[in-house]
């Protein structure tokens, strides 16, 4: 009787397994071929901000939550969320870490978002305080041990030294009246050449998976958070 339960809960493993499996594979061929075909933002996602640090893009995220706050506690919150302490972030790093061969990162790092990203090499490209910021960086990803350059904004737009990345994100909170407002955030990312582009285009069909549902696990504790406030 407990063979059997084995080779059923065994069965069973495996299918789930397979369907994971699957379902990755379908997503990573879907963003192999939406690479260098982003679509362009309309209504509410339309950033003038994002626009002027980066007009064109090989790839677009997209996500936003409605949160019960006002636009000032949510963008806070937003800056100062412990993305780190999820352990589905703590899960996807560590995957990134076997896959391909990074060392850890032993260094002490802040908690909170923003000043976590500074500390490993993101900069500031533009901001309007209490609503949005801005954070761009070339970076080469696919190394196993990754390195974020910061530029200042007029030299990060015409930043073109080949085999590099430039990636872009936001953090932006709008008003939806006194006690209301939508959090959004956008990533953008452009090759500087075509060998980047066919770097980049590999490794974010592979990884890009990853990266999303970090952006989709953090919105509801953000929101949370900021109701809590």
């Amino acid at each position: 009787m407990a063979n059997v339960y084995v080779r059923r809960t065994l069965k069973s493993a495996a299918g789930v397994i397979g369907l994971a499996s699957a379902a990755y594979a379908a997503y990573a061929g879907s963003a192999w071929l939406r690479y260098g075909h982003a679509a362009a933002a309309t209504g509410d996602d339309v950033d003038p901000l994002l626009d002027r640090v980066m007009p064109r893009y090989d790839i677009v995220e997209r996500h936003h939550v409605a949160v019960g706050a006002s636009a000032d506690i949510t963008f806070g919150a937003a800056c100062k969320q412990d993305l780190m302490s999820l352990p589905v972030v703590q899960s996807i790093f560590k995957a990134r870490e076997l896959i391909l061969g990074s060392d850890p990162d032993t260094a002490r790092r802040p908690r909170g978002l923003l000043e976590l990203t500074k500390s490993i090499g993101w900069g500031v490209l533009a901001e309007v305080p209490g609503r949005e910021i801005v954070m761009g960086a070339v970076t080469q990803p696919w190394h196993a041990n990754v390195v974020f350059r910061p530029l200042p904004p007029d030299e990060f737009a015409a930043f073109n030294e080949p085999g590099y990345v430039k990636i872009v994100w936001t953090l932006r909170a709008d008003p939806r009246g006194a006690h209301a407002s939508i959090f959004r955030t956008e990533t953008r990312a452009v090759a500087t050449d075509a060998y980047a582009r066919a770097k980049f285009r590999q490794y974010w069909s592979f990884l890009s998976p990853g990266i999303i549902l970090i952006r989709w696990a953090s919105l509801h504790p953000l929101k949370s958070k900021a109701e809590r406030r």
